[in-house]
């Protein structure tokens, strides 16, 4: 764990992205336009999905 005054790129990055997925996760109807630009930077499956290759719900 890194402290937030650290002012980290990479944790810049990873909040930036975290909170549309969880959104995107909670409310899955609800529009979400910097999802929408995320989830096509997703690793995929040979058929197109993301879920389960890019994108990994955890408990």
């Amino acid at each position: 764990m890194i402290p937030k005054s650290s002012n980290s790129a990479g944790l810049q990055l990873t909040d930036l992205m975290a909170r549309p997925v969880a959104l995107h996760h909670l409310r899955p109807d609800q529009p979400n336009r910097a999802f929408e630009i995320i989830q096509t930077k997703f690793r995929r499956s040979p058929a197109g999905q993301y879920e389960g290759w890019g994108l990994k719900r955890l408990p």
